[in-house]
């Protein structure tokens, strides 16, 4: 069995069903050569080896036989559908849902999905609105968080990022009223509508006034401070316990302010390497905020109940990553972890196999996801790992940004192993509504794949990230019954990241007319043709 395919399966399979996948025990030590030697062949290539044959690109399968047969070649077990159901015909996912006391209409839910492109007040600019519109015009009845707002301006990932303070009240109302009124007129009511806002602080990758990175972080990594140039020794950067104190009044208060512009629910982002994802492993960490389970989950679990106990009446969701990798390397070649050998047993990440962290561990996740079922958190939105540090495995991509590498795997198996992900956290919580990441790499088989995971129970809604940027209309098209309009899908050509990496706000260039015709376009072309230059 390819190394790749044992990661999905320890996504699905508890620490003693795992032994038998590796021929070791769970808790055994790999000398880093020997986990680096289980990498596909093409992670070997510019060692020296053979190039073997490039991915096969979803593009080219096109029939729904040939996408399942290129499944089972890789090994990979997905339920397929033969063609997308319209609601009329009762497809899974024109099917209600509830979430706390509220029906949702469908289960189609819209990712958080952020622009680089916020006035530099956080006040939502004409982009702004005009990807909120199109949120509301996807047919898609959950909106999780639209937005992923800052609740300090010194914990922005960019100088434009949305705001979630006092002075963006009248912006953060826009925004909804936005949404709410594209939504309305295209399918003529809001009631099965459930829209949030993503509250967040960026932590390790805070620029809230430049590209030049000004980090908070919970703890010093050593590889993550290599990787992004923060000094180990420099204790400015750690958030002190009363600063965290103040950040948990913070994310309150940018709570009312949801509940006041008329927002159902706040989701604490919990995600993606930003801080609330990082204090999650902050085993290093001394303090009440850090070493053992209880601390490291501290920070989370008292925004949720302050919170609850401020607001009862906004619901409080979460997007949490479930698993992580150690960083890759960013480079022209094909994707490396960087060397963690010498911090065996690797305590820095959350949900992964201290002993072999290539390999999942969702033992804390899911001990998490029954605390924060406790708490009263209403849904999970389940993710995994940051487009930072390891992009392949959160946003799998045939493409990789300007800050990635080539893939490492066929993107189809990180697709899988977050799907296998969320299945076995579904099955941990079979009450918890959960909805699904990872979907947008199967482009034209989305809707086949999305509407087979929901029939078989094992995520009850699919999130849409990327592919509402060049096709926000897919969940309308396919509750209809229409199979993709293939000039629409998303092919993962990665200009949506490697924009804003650069300063440059985010869109689908290559397929959205409008950013085609953003002066924007032309200098994110020269910005792509100095680095194939350089």
């Amino acid at each position: 069995m390819s190394r790749h395919l044992r990661i999905v399966d320890r996504c699905l399979l508890d620490g003693n069903a795992a032994q038998g996948l590796s021929g070791r025990p769970a808790n055994s030590k790999t000398p880093f050569s020997l986990i680096m030697a289980r990498l596909t062949p093409l992670a070997r290539y510019h060692k020296g080896e053979e190039m073997p044959e490039p991915y096969v690109k979803i593009a080219q399968l096109k029939t729904v036989a040939a996408f399942r047969a290129r499944l089972a070649e890789l090994g990979i077990e997905l339920p397929v559908d033969e063609r997308p159901l319209s609601a009329a015909e009762d497809s899974p996912l024109g099917k209600p849902l509830q979430i706390g006391t509220f029906n949702v209409g469908n289960r189609w839910c819209i990712h958080p999905m952020e622009g680089w492109d916020a006035n530099r007040d956080g006040s939502p600019s004409d982009l702004t609105l005009r990807r909120w519109r199109r949120f509301g015009e996807s047919g898609a009845k959950l909106i999780w968080g639209g937005e992923a707002a800052a609740v300090q301006r010194s914990g922005r990932a960019n100088p434009n990022q949305t705001l979630a303070t006092a002075d963006n009240r009248t912006g953060l109302g826009k925004l909804l009223e936005e949404l709410e009124s594209a939504h309305r007129t295209a399918f003529r009511s809001t009631d099965d509508l459930l829209v949030g806002l993503q509250l967040t602080h960026s932590g390790r990758f805070c620029r809230p006034n430049s590209k030049t990175l000004e980090p908070r972080i919970a703890y010093h990594h050593p590889l993550l401070d290599e990787k992004f140039g923060i000094a180990s020794d420099d204790s400015s950067v750690v958030l002190t316990d009363d600063e965290v104190e103040r950040l948990i009044d913070d994310y309150v208060a940018a709570a009312g302010l949801a509940r006041d512009g008329g927002f159902r629910f706040v989701d604490i982002k919990a995600c993606h390497g930003y801080l609330l994802h990082e204090f999650l492993s902050a085993r290093p960490r001394a303090g009440k905020f850090g070493g053992d389970f209880s601390g490291r989950t501290r920070l989370l679990t008292t925004i949720i109940q302050r919170v609850r106990e401020t607001y009862p009446e906004l619901m409080v969701l979460v997007r949490l990553s479930v698993f992580d990798m150690p960083p890759y390397r960013t480079s022209r070649d094909v994707g490396e972890p960087m060397d963690f050998s010498g911090l065996l047993p690797y305590d820095l990440g959350f949900g992964l196999d201290r002993d072999d962290p290539l390999e999942c561990d969702l033992d804390e996740p899911l001990q998490l996801l029954g605390v924060l079922q406790d708490l009263g958190v209403s849904a999970v939105n389940i993710s995994a790992g940051s487009p930072y540090y390891n992009p392949h495995m959160q946003r799998p991509a045939i493409f990789p940004p300007s800050d990635g590498y080539l893939p490492p795997e066929d993107p189809l198996v990180g697709v899988a192993r977050q799907i296998h992900a969320a299945r076995r956290c579904k099955q941990a919580y079979p009450d918890l509504p959960m909805v699904g990441s990872a979907y947008t790499y199967l482009q034209d088989y989305l809707p086949h794949v999305a509407q087979a995971v929901v029939r078989e129970g094992w995520i009850d809604s699919v999130g849409l990230g990327r592919m509402v940027l060049s096709y926000p209309e897919l969940p309308a098209d396919t509750l209809r019954g229409e199979l993709p309009n293939r000039k629409k899908v998303c092919r993962t050509f990665s200009d949506c990241t490697t924009a804003p990496r650069h300063g440059v706000v985010s869109g689908c260039f290559p397929l959205d007319r409008h950013y085609k015709q953003l002066p924007e376009a032309a200098q994110l072309q020269s910005i792509k043709r100095s680095l194939r230059n350089g």
